[in-house]
């Protein structure tokens, strides 16, 4: 019998990796996801060495070194304890998803190219939409995260600003407060931007009142954007989003809405009205894969006059005349590059299996337990609020405690693998923080996460 062919050998091999990856995949999220724990480089080089030969070492023991050396020094976000910055916990739906979306070499930026996946992308988007209140016009894309987000929306809005400018006038200033997210600031320093802080009220919001008398001290002419949060990273605070759109309204500058965490909390009909305002925004923002169970990486940019993005943000080429010169949606018009994967896949696919009733049912939840946890923390006398809760972040302090009781109270839990909570600060003290946005996270995980605080 004549010895294989290179083409057999090859369809031999992969055959085998397709069960490796499979068998881990279909494990991973069947499992309770293991927190796991990081270590050192020194740890990881003597375990591991040079992963990258000459040869190569073949898919299957290549598989067999990530999953036995490699993923256990990887936090899974998705483990109900993880409650540090803004987990990640996607649906089994969103996951599964993500493989097919990986393995079909999709080009998502064109419709010419990628015409099913951006009108799939586009439905998603539209439920995100009607969920904000814009017009039936709207539109935008999902890019990286709410960075580029951010970044996009700014530049849609200077544009804008800049074009129907009186002459002599260069608007290049953007409002916000301190709580903002950090990447406006990070944003205005790409732009060549000025970052103008607000003060906020006694409750931690941006208002229309602050708003307005810094924009008179500075010169509402000299702002292109004003940017309000609906769910601040560190506390959850949600600005006075009606009143600062009213004074957007009232001097005319672009009203952008930062809801990459507390965005999602919109699907949630027990919190709805704490957003009153957003459906006046130019331009939004939220990641599902913070709060809407898509895996990494995944933000929904919604403006309310796509044409404005699409006027700052095309790119011109000879090779893209065939693009540029079409009536298409191309989802690269609407942000910051032009290479994309079609990111939003996942989380459509999840909507579509599992019903935008179960989102509302999953985030109900997450606020239920947050509650729980609010109550807990005032119900101990050891410990104490340090602002009453807007969505799922409950901030609170261990009377008592120094800063380096925290930290070895959360390297310790993390040590145990038994949950990953990170300290965080305010006005320069040390402070316990839960972000509570995975639906697995249950009641009993807060209880026995606040009794290891003696």
């Amino acid at each position: 019998m004549r010895g294989k062919t290179y083409q057999e050998n090859k369809h031999v091999e992969l055959a085998a990796l397709a069960d490796a990856v499979m068998a881990y995949a279909e494990e991973r999220v069947r499992m309770a996801p293991p927190l796991d724990r990081p270590v050192s480089e020194a740890e990881l080089r003597s375990r591991v060495g040079e992963t990258i030969t000459p040869g190569g070492i073949g898919g299957v023991d290549a598989m067999r070194l990530f999953a036995q050396d490699l993923a256990p020094t990887c936090l899974s976000t998705d483990h109900p304890r993880y409650l540090s910055f803004i987990p990640c916990a996607p649906s089994d739906a969103a996951v599964m998803f993500d493989l097919v979306v990986g393995a079909s070499s999709i080009y998502a930026g064109s419709w010419l190219e990628g015409s099913g996946a951006v009108y799939a992308e586009n439905q998603a988007l539209r439920w995100i939409a009607d969920l904000v209140g814009m017009p039936s016009r709207s539109g935008g894309v999902f890019t990286p995260g709410g960075t580029i987000g951010n970044l996009s929306a700014l530049v849609t809005a200077r544009h804008a600003a800049r074009a129907c400018a009186k002459p002599g006038d260069r608007p290049y200033r953007v409002a916000a407060t301190a709580g903002a997210h950090s990447s406006i600031a990070s944003a205005c320093d790409v732009m060549d931007a000025q970052f103008v802080g607000v003060p906020a009220d006694d409750a931690w919001r941006l208002t229309g009142g602050n708003l307005r008398a810094v924009l008179e001290e500075n010169g509402p002419e000299t702002f292109f954007a004003v940017v309000a949060t609906c769910g601040t990273t560190n506390f959850g605070v949600i600005d006075d989003l009606a009143s600062v759109a009213e004074v957007c309204r009232e001097y005319g500058i672009w009203f952008h809405v930062d809801g990459a965490y507390g965005g999602a909390g919109l699907a949630a009909p027990s919190v709805r009205g704490l957003y009153a305002g957003i459906e006046h925004c130019d331009s939004f923002i939220v990641d599902p894969h913070k709060w809407l169970f898509a895996p990494f990486d995944c933000c929904a940019l919604l403006y309310r006059e796509p044409s404005l993005a699409r006027a700052a943000h095309t790119q011109k080429a000879g090779y893209l005349d065939v693009l540029t010169d079409a009536p298409d949606w191309n989802p690269t018009d609407y942000s910051v590059g032009l290479t994309r994967r079609a990111r939003g896949l996942p989380f459509w696919f999840s909507l579509v299996v599992n019903g935008s009733d179960a989102y509302e049912a999953a985030i109900e939840h997450t606020l239920d337990v947050a509650r729980f946890a609010e109550a807990e923390v005032l119900r101990r006398p050891d410990l104490e609020l340090v602002r009453k809760r807007d969505l799922s972040v409950v901030v609170f302090r261990r009377l008592g405690w120094e800063p380096a009781d925290y930290a070895a109270w959360s390297d310790r839990m993390l040590a145990e693998e038994f949950a990953f909570v990170v300290p965080t600060s305010h006005d320069g003290e040390t402070l316990a923080r839960f972000a509570i946005v995975n639906p697995e996270t249950s009641e009993d995980d807060i209880t026995a996460i606040l009794d290891t605080m003696v």
